[in-house]
């Protein structure tokens, strides 16, 4: 008996062993960053069995070999549709700021979606205004609306956006939503939904999650774009889901969500069109052939004067796109850099990049909530302000509720507006949506909100982060350890 208990024993040992060096190994031959490579290493090391577990649901980008045949089948399509941009009419460079022209460059090399001009863009800076605003596009739609959002949360004024779009299907307007598996889960599985589908509202769910596809699939890769499209010809993104925050969240003691919109009008809008229905595509299984003439894309009017360089960004589709642009927007900084984000985890390079800032003399604003949804990311971010504010960086502290806009202004020159966190799973891992604006005008409105949320922010006093206890060091810098995989 004590034999048998011996080899058992032994066994199990070995075996674990065994799994845990090769899956170590397997790691450090994927030769990713050395923080995301550390981060694993530690959890598959340090939990025996159940690290080895956690890496195999969570350690890698599977996307599933079905849905990879998909994009490769449509891939042709829209590479040959965006080489037709490119020969539109081109942007007067010598007009911007000389930064401009490199990051457009770079992420025309890697996405292949030229900068645009020609746009108006309308800032929505309150939920409000933006779903009323988006109420009244869906009641003038003469042909489609189209919606991708990471959350759809029943009540209030999101309920009013459902009951538009039912009426714009009875007039016989083609509406198509994609939710987001994880983030819509209680709406998909809902009531309401299937009542939207009875009146002839298509939704799809986008990377269905579930305990047996978490086998096959890494079911945390997560469709984070927040798109609206209306008759091809007018377009919504920025941070904001399809949620009225007097219904949302109320209980995580965080205060009222705050997000920022812009309502876009333009050449650009053909772009966007363009990303929703490769989406779409994908995740309802429908050819591109099919849906193209229904999709409404199409060459659209110039209606202003801004130059918009829509940024997809995710897994499978040039993967270090955003966060290679965001170092090179950094970088390009002179004067002044604001950031606004509600989750502030990013890697060395992009603390080094504003550090560098600072170092330089550009005067580094991050504006972050002072409490936020997450404990892990608050502990993981408290870790890095100190190196930040040591080196000059003005951490803000935003007490008015979770302050979810994700912007970043330039030498009041230019500026980003998108879904886009600054945390490695924005940065690797979801599947995000980002405008480049080329535009003093709109940068100039965008950095008035950012200093319009100022007034509701304190700055982090470096003499108390130094006084902070053991334990709360030792919490963040824990936390610090698993940052790269949040």
């Amino acid at each position: 008996m004590n034999n048998f208990y011996w080899i058992f024993t032994s066994s199990i040992f070995l075996a674990d062993l065994a799994i845990r060096m090769g899956l170590a190994l397997r790691v450090i031959m994927r030769k990713r960053a050395a923080s995301v490579t550390l981060a694993w290493l530690v959890v598959i090391l340090f939990l025996p069995l159940v690290g080895a577990i956690i890496y195999l649901l969570f350690g890698e980008n599977r996307l599933g070999e079905k849905r990879a045949e998909r994009v490769a089948s449509d891939l042709h399509i829209f590479t040959r549709w965006a080489k037709h941009l490119k020969q539109r009419p081109a942007i007067d460079w010598n007009q911007l700021n000389p930064e401009c022209r490199p990051i457009h460059r770079q992420a025309n090399t890697v996405i292949g979606l030229p900068a645009m001009g020609g746009n108006k863009l309308t800032l929505i800076e309150k939920t409000g205004d933006f779903l009323r605003s988006l109420v009244i596009d869906i009641d003038q739609a003469r042909s489609t609306c189209f919606l991708e959002f990471y959350i759809w949360n029943e009540g209030g004024l999101a309920d009013e956006v459902a009951e538009a779009l039912i009426r714009a299907a009875r007039r016989g307007i083609t509406c198509r939503i994609l939710l987001d598996s994880i983030g819509s889960k209680l709406f998909l599985r809902g009531e309401r939904a299937a009542g939207m589908r009875a009146k002839g509202i298509e939704i799809v769910e986008a990377l269905p999650a579930g305990i047996i596809r978490a086998f096959f699939v890494r079911i945390d890769l997560r469709n984070h774009r927040k798109i609206v499209v209306i008759d091809g010809r007018i377009a919504y993104t920025g941070s904001q889901n399809l949620v009225d925050p007097r219904f949302f969240k109320q209980n995580e003691n965080v205060g009222r969500w705050i997000d920022t919109m812009v309502r876009v009008e333009g050449p650009v809008v053909e772009a966007m069109t363009a990303t929703f229905l490769s989406d779409w595509t994908i995740e309802s299984h429908a050819s591109v052939h099919d849906l193209i003439d229904l999709a409404d894309i199409h060459p659209v009017e110039k209606i202003g004067e801004a130059p918009v360089q829509l940024v997809p960004s995710g897994p499978g589709f040039a993967e270090e796109a955003i966060h290679n642009l965001l170092l090179t927007t950094i970088y390009a900084a002179r004067r002044e850099l604001i950031l606004t984000t509600p989750y502030f985890v990013p890697d060395n390079a992009i603390l080094a990049a504003l550090k560098s800032a600072a170092d330089r003399g550009v005067e580094v604003t991050i504006i972050v909530p002072e409490k936020n949804d997450s404990k892990l990311v608050h502990y993981a971010s408290n870790a890095l302000y100190e190196r930040l504010a040591m080196a000059g960086v003005r951490i803000m502290l935003f007490t008015e509720g979770l302050l979810h806009a994700k912007t970043i202004t330039v030498d009041n020159d230019f500026s980003l507006i998108g879904s886009v966190n600054l945390d490695m799973r924005s940065f690797w891992l979801n599947f995000e949506l980002t405008l480049f604006v080329y535009n003093k005008e709109f940068t100039a409105e965008l950095r008035k909100i950012q200093q319009e949320y100022l007034q509701g922010t304190y700055q982090l006093d470096t003499e108390r982060l130094k006084q902070r206890s053991f334990f709360d060091r030792f919490k963040e810098n824990s936390a610090l350890v698993v940052g790269p995989l949040l």
